[in-house]
C-alpha cells in the first residue's frame, strides 16, 4: 500500500536575524499579492523602495531579540510539531514541514515529496482561520508547483479548522494555566488584515453588512473576522468566561484601514479604565513567534504599563502541546 505524504505549512521566518537575511524575507513576504493586494506597480514601489529599505534594520533588531540559541521559535516549534505528528501517524505517512516564505521552502520540500511517488498528498496549513494572505497564499503556492508535475497525485487541502473540537480544547488547556478570574479582562488577539480583504470574501456587499461578530453562516464561513469571533466564543464558553469579560481584537496592523478593534488600542483602553492585569490569547498562531512573544509579550506590556496597568499575560501558543498534535492527526486521518 502506498504511503501518504503530509505537508505542514507555516508562514515563515528569516534564515537568521541579520539584516542580510531579514531583508529578503520581508521582500518575499510583502511582495506576495495576496498579502499586499494592491496593483502590481504600486506594490513593487511600496515594498521594494520604501518598506524593505527602511524597515529591514529595525526588523532585524526585533528578530535578534526574538532569536534563541536554537534559532527562530516559529521554526523550532513547527519542527517539533512535525516530528510529533510523524510519531502519531506512524509508518503509513511521511510528514514534512515547509514555510510559505524562506526556508524550508514549499518548492524544495515538494520536490522531495515528488521523488517518493505518494499516492496521496495532504496539505495542512498551520493557520486555523482561513485568510487569503495566509492559508490562501500557501495553498496557491502548492498548486503553482504541483501543476507543473507530469504525474499529479491525489491532493487534499485543508482550508481551515477554526472550530475543530480538539483545536479548541488545546487552547482551553493552555488557558487553564491562567484562571481568568485572576485578571481584569481577557483579550483574544488575532493577526489583523486590511478590511478590503474581508470584503472580497463576499459576492455582494461588505463584511460590515453582516453580523460576523455574533453569528457564523454559510455566507461568512470563510470570513476571517467571523471565524475569529467563532473561535473566541468557543474557547470562552469552555472556560466559562462571560461575554462582558473578554474582547476580540486584531494586532499587527500596517495602517488604519485594517479590521477593528486594534489590539494595541484595546490594551491602552484597558489600562486607562484602571485595569491592572489582562490575559491575552492569540488563537490564530499555532506556534509562538514574533507576534506573540515580542508584540504581545513585550510591546503590549510596555503600552499597558505606560497607561497605569501592571501585567499583560500571554497564553502560550499551541507549539508542541499534545492536543495540538492530536488535532492535526485527526485532520489528516479524516482525509
Amino acid at each position: 500500500m502506498k504511503k501518504t505524504g503530509v505537508l505542514l505549512v507555516n508562514l515563515g521566518t528569516p534564515d537568521s536575524p541579520k539584516p542580510k537575511d531579514v531583508g529578503p524575507y520581508l521582500s518575499q513576504f510583502l511582495n506576495d499579492p495576496r498579502v499586499i493586494d494592491i496593483p502590481w506597480l504600486l506594490r513593487k514601489i511600496l515594498v521594494n523602495l520604501i518598506i524593505v529599505p527602511f524597515r529591514t534594520r529595525k526588523s532585524a533588531k526585533v528578530y535578534q531579540e526574538l532569536w534563541t540559541a536554537d534559532g527562530s521559535p516559529l521554526l523550532i516549534y513547527s519542527n517539533k510539531a512535525k516530528d510529533l505528528l510523524q510519531q502519531e501517524l506512524g509508518d503509513g505517512y511521511d510528514v514534512y514541514l515547509a514555510m510559505r516564505y524562506k526556508n524550508p521552502s514549499i518548492p524544495d520540500v515538494l520536490e522531495q515529496m515528488k521523488k517518493k511517488n505518494y499516492g496521496k498528498i495532504i496539505v495542512l496549513p498551520m493557520f486555523p482561520q482561513y485568510a487569503s494572505a495566509s492559508t490562501g497564499s500557501a495553498l496557491e503556492e502548492v498548486m503553482r508547483v504541483v501543476m507543473k508535475w507530469w504525474v499529479i497525485p491525489e491532493l487534499s487541502m485543508i482550508s481551515q479548522y477554526f472550530d475543530h473540537p480538539t483545536y479548541i480544547e488545546a487552547f482551553v488547556e493552555r488557558g487553564k494555566k491562567y484562571p481568568f478570574q485572576e485578571y481584569d479582562h481577557v483579550l483574544f488577539s488575532y493577526h489583523g488584515l486590511p478590511q478590503r480583504q474581508l470584503d472580497k470574501v463576499y459576492n455582494e456587499g461588505l463584511c460590515d453588512d453582516r453580523d460576523c461578530e455574533h453569528e457564523l453562516t454559510d455566507e461568512n464561513h470563510y470570513c476571517y473576522k467571523a471565524t475569529c469571533y467563532s473561535t473566541s466564543r468557543a474557547i470562552a464558553a469552555k472556560l466559562g468566561i462571560p461575554q462582558e469579560k473578554y474582547t476580540v481584537c486584531f494586532q499587527s496592523r500596517l495602517d488604519n484601514g485594517w479590521v477593528k478593534p486594534y489590539s494595541d488600542e484595546v490594551v491602552r483602553e484597558c489600562a486607562k479604565k484602571g485595569m491592572k492585569k489582562i490575559l491575552v490569547f492569540s488563537p490564530a498562531f499555532t506556534a509562538d513567534c514574533l507576534e506573540t512573544i515580542i508584540e504581545i509579550g513585550e510591546e503590549y506590556q510596555e503600552i499597558f504599563e505606560e497607561h497605569g496597568g501592571e501585567k499583560v499575560q500571554l497564553v502560550e501558543s499551541l507549539n508542541d502541546h499534545p492536543l495540538w498534535i492530536q488535532c492535526m492527526k485527526e485532520l489528516v486521518l479524516a482525509r
